[in-house]
């Protein structure tokens, strides 16, 4: 098992930044990927952004590509989300996932079996 716990969202004007940040522990050998989710009220949730937790390569939804940065720090059992140049429709609780394997055409949130609770951000103008 792994448990998530992510932190850092909050209330920002639209053009601020925030930076979210996603604590594991238990069985985190186990993670092959991380990544970033979001749903915003009435919708679907939606990745954002993947890490492959060994080799470091990164994806985005192209929403949100140059403005959000997915990073790790596995000494830290952490995975973070830059967020700059927020927009309005960028307003969603934020989800950290994990998984055993993922690969970049198949990310969606059904492979990752972990989840943290969320953590919302709200963009304001």
């Amino acid at each position: 098992q792994v448990q998530l716990v992510e932190s850092g969202g909050g209330s920002v004007q639209a053009g601020g930044s925030l930076r979210l940040s996603c604590v594991a522990s238990g069985a985190t050998r186990n993670m092959g990927c991380l990544a970033w989710f979001r749903q915003a009220p009435g919708m679907e949730r939606e990745g954002a952004a993947l890490i492959y937790r060994v080799l470091g390569n990164t994806y985005y939804r192209d929403s949100v590509k140059g403005r959000f940065t997915i990073s790790q720090d596995n000494a830290k059992n952490t995975v973070y989300l830059q967020m700059n140049s927020l927009k309005l429709e960028d307003t969603a609780m934020y989800y950290c996932a994990a998984a055993s394997w993922c690969t970049a055409t198949n990310w969606g949130e059904t492979v990752f079996p972990y989840w943290g609770q969320g953590t919302q951000v709200t963009v304001s103008s």
